[in-house]
């Protein structure tokens, strides 16, 4: 990890754009290489879903003719949640047509591009590296890693091997987010509130395991350049605020007793709007079969390493009692550790 190019940045934007390699002048001509699609870890049900969609017969012709031809089935080693599902999908993609491989290694021998679905985020960079040292386009399912030093060290690697990694929840394909946000259908967006499920996994940060889908609609509406954060904890709630520039306030609730579900409302000059239904897969799966046809991804390194700051941020808050804690100091924080452990 090169600390100059962080300090040099001096922003979270700058740290965004200088790890992705996101200004205009750095994107990469789009090269397709071929329709052979690999997985990397069948722990999720996203690997299940995405395999469905891609290799039934009567694939959507948005999907371009993509299919999954093999999988590595290895994802977390001891989260059981994820380890029970294991022989379960392995038997459903040999339905699919998928070959079951031995190694990560041969799965790149066999394959184009590359979603790694292991629901654990903690070996992700381990996984990660020899796809990106391959040069082959990855998506990398939520959580883009276990931790945000490893988030900041999978975008460098990435940026180092001239790869781009495009990782999102679904969650950003609600149905009136084309309204709100194309078609400004409340004007331009004030604030903003989301919820949803909040389940959490000891081995990885409160909101990394599954609020982070609730955090990533807030960063759809609200976009990078949030400043300070605080959260509110209780064992069946958390509710976290962030105040971003220009006084913009978003909130993200996390649902852990009663009903849960997915949605918020979007508070704009012109109106309010409801974030509309939760679309299934479906949506996500059309823009990462964009992002392999272009090697372009439609989320920058500079929003996906914010979402992720914003969380640990507010893991920062509970251990400090619901303080305001600023995006900066996390930051910092977590390339400080890089510099360390380098």
């Amino acid at each position: 990890m090169n600390r100059r190019l962080f300090i040099q940045t001096g922003t979270m934007a700058g740290v965004g754009l200088a790890v992705q390699g996101m200004a205009p002048g750095n994107v990469r001509e789009p090269v397709r290489k071929g329709l052979r699609a690999g997985i990397i870890g069948l722990d999720t049900s996203h690997a299940i879903a995405f395999a469905q969609s891609l290799n039934r017969q009567d694939a959507s012709p948005d999907f371009g003719g993509y299919k999954i031809v093999a999988a590595y089935p290895q994802g977390s080693k001891d989260i059981e949640s994820s380890v029970k599902r294991v022989p379960g999908y392995i038997e459903e993609v040999k339905k699919l047509g998928v070959e079951i491989v031995d190694s990560i290694g041969e799965l790149l021998e066999k394959t184009d591009v590359i979603f790694l679905e292991t629901n654990d985020g903690r070996p992700h960079l381990e996984q990660a590296l020899p796809v990106l040292k391959a040069g082959k386009t990855v998506f990398i399912d939520k959580p883009v890693a276990g931790s945000l030093a490893d988030a900041f060290r999978i975008f460098q690697a990435a940026k180092d091997c001239g790869v781009q990694v495009f990782s999102a929840s679904s969650l950003r394909y609600m149905s009136n987010f084309d309204n709100i946000l194309r078609q400004q259908s409340v004007g331009k967006i004030l604030g903003a509130e989301t919820f949803s499920p909040s389940s959490m996994e000891k081995t990885h940060p409160d909101l990394f395991w599954y609020g982070i889908h609730g955090v990533e609609a807030l960063y759809t509406l609200m976009g990078t350049g949030c400043h300070t954060v605080t959260r509110m904890h209780t064992p069946g709630t958390d509710l976290v605020t962030g105040v971003w520039e220009g006084d913009r306030i978003g909130t993200f609730r996390g649902l852990r007793e009663g009903k849960t579900g997915y949605g918020g409302y979007a508070f704009g000059e012109k109106g309010i709007q409801p974030l509309g239904d939760y679309n299934g897969y479906d949506p996500l799966l059309k823009e990462i079969i964009k992002f392999f046809q272009t090697g372009i991804s439609p989320v920058s390194a500079e929003e996906t390493l914010e979402i992720f700051t914003f969380m640990e941020a507010a893991d920062e808050s509970k251990r400090r009692a619901g303080a305001s804690v600023f995006m900066e100091e996390i930051k910092w924080k977590a390339l400080r550790e890089i510099e360390k452990n380098s």
